[in-house]
């Protein structure tokens, strides 16, 4: 799916930022190895030379930073709460996730995964449920994640989420989805 929040929009732009890094530098080491397959001549004054030395110290180096200073920009936002609109609270079970929204009263449900044989057309197994979970759009949403029995992982990768639900540890989560869809 597409990217529905711009914390997802921000780690595609960072995927595409890496891997543009990551294929000039694969070019360039591809063109030096041809080169060096190619030419018989060698120039000696480069052999010993410690510009060159320092050259190939200080840019790796600065490749580094130009992947880490982005990263580290997501890190933080992935982590920064705001006042939420809303609170979700997501519990995984062996075979189910339970929801409650905690800032109403008496408002939880199970979600069932749907048995192969209840499946419309167009529909996917292992990830049509019985209780979907409805979201206000455009409004920061803290889901609070937990599990009672197993390790779970609860994961919405067009909003960027992904976040393991451990028993006994409350985790937690910003969510905000820019456009309607089903996610």
């Amino acid at each position: 799916q597409n990217a529905a929040s711009p914390i997802m929009e921000e780690l595609i732009a960072f995927h595409d930022h890496a891997l543009m890094i990551i294929f000039l530098i694969s070019s360039l080491v591809l063109y030096i190895i041809s080169l060096m397959l190619t030419t018989k001549l060698t120039h000696t004054s480069t052999m010993n030379a410690q510009e060159i030395e320092m050259i190939w110290t200080i840019l790796p180096a600065m490749i580094l930073i130009m992947i880490a200073l982005p990263s580290l920009r997501i890190l933080y936002m992935t982590d920064e709460f705001n006042k939420p609109y809303l609170t979700l609270k997501a519990i995984g079970h062996q075979w189910y996730w339970s929801y409650e929204y905690s800032d109403y009263e008496d408002l939880a449900f199970d979600s069932y995964i749907m048995p192969t044989y209840f499946l419309e057309p167009g529909e996917f197994r292992l990830l049509e449920v019985d209780n979907r979970t409805t979201l206000p759009m455009e409004a920061d949403i803290r889901v609070l994640i937990s599990s009672q029995d197993v390790l779970h992982s609860w994961a919405v990768p067009s909003l960027g989420v992904k976040t393991d639900a451990i028993p006994g540890r409350l985790n937690q989560a910003m969510v905000a989805s820019m456009r309607p869809g089903l996610y």
